[in-house]
C-alpha cells in the first residue's frame, strides 16, 4: 500500500508546469513527479529546503505567491490513511515549524495548508502551505490564492529568487523545530 520509493523510468523526461526534469538511471514506478524531483541528485536548494527521514519541503513552482511551499513524503503515498503512524506523528510539529519559518521570513499574516493531490502527475500526497500576506487582495484569499497557481510564466517566481527564499526558509525552520 504505497510503500515503495517512486520514480519515472531511466531517462524519462518530467514536465510539470513550467519545469522539465530528465531523470536519468532512476528504476521506475510510473510517472510521480514528486518522486521525480525526490531522486533528483543534483536538487536545487528550492527543493531541499527541509528534509528528514519522512518528509521533504520544496517551494512550489510555477507560482507567482514567494515562500508557496509543498509538504510532501518521501516515500510515493497516494492517500492520506497510507501514510505511517511516523510519518503521521512528524506532520502536525513539520506544518507548525514551517508556519512559523514562513512567518518569520515573509511576514505572512497567516499560511494556508491544503491536499488535493489531484492534478496530472501530481497524484503524490503533498500539502501546500501558503504564506498569506496581510495586504493581498481580498479577491485571492482563502481557495481563491490558488488563483496564484499557474497562470502566466512571467509572473512565476524566479527560480534565483526560490533559491534565496529557500536559504532564509532553512535557517528559520532549524529555529523553529
Amino acid at each position: 500500500m504505497g510503500a515503495q520509493l517512486c520514480a519515472t523510468a531511466p531517462g524519462q523526461r518530467v514536465t510539470g508546469g513550467a519545469r522539465a526534469l530528465t531523470i536519468g538511471a532512476v528504476a521506475g514506478y510510473g510517472d510521480c513527479l514528486s518522486c521525480a524531483f525526490e531522486r533528483r541528485p543534483d536538487a536545487p536548494p528550492r527543493e531541499r529546503i527541509y528534509l528528514d527521514a519522512h518528509w521533504r519541503v520544496a517551494h512550489a513552482f510555477g507560482t507567482a505567491q514567494p515562500g508557496w511551499l509543498v509538504v510532501l513524503p518521501r516515500r510515493h503515498v497516494l492517500a492520506l490513511d497510507e501514510l505511517s503512524h511516523a510519518e503521521a506523528a512528524a506532520l502536525g510539529p513539520l506544518l507548525r515549524a514551517v508556519t512559523a519559518a514562513l512567518r518569520e521570513v515573509t511576514g505572512c499574516a497567516k499560511t494556508y495548508v491544503a491536499l488535493f493531490a489531484e492534478a496530472e502527475g501530481f497524484g503524490h500526497v503533498h500539502f501546500h502551505v501558503v504564506p498569506r500576506p496581510a495586504g493581498l487582495d481580498p479577491q485571492l484569499r482563502g481557495p481563491r490564492i490558488f488563483a496564484l497557481l499557474g497562470g502566466d510564466p512571467a509572473q512565476h517566481v524566479p527560480d534565483s529568487d526560490m533559491d534565496q527564499l529557500a536559504g532564509q526558509l532553512t535557517a528559520a525552520l532549524s529555529r523553529a523545530r
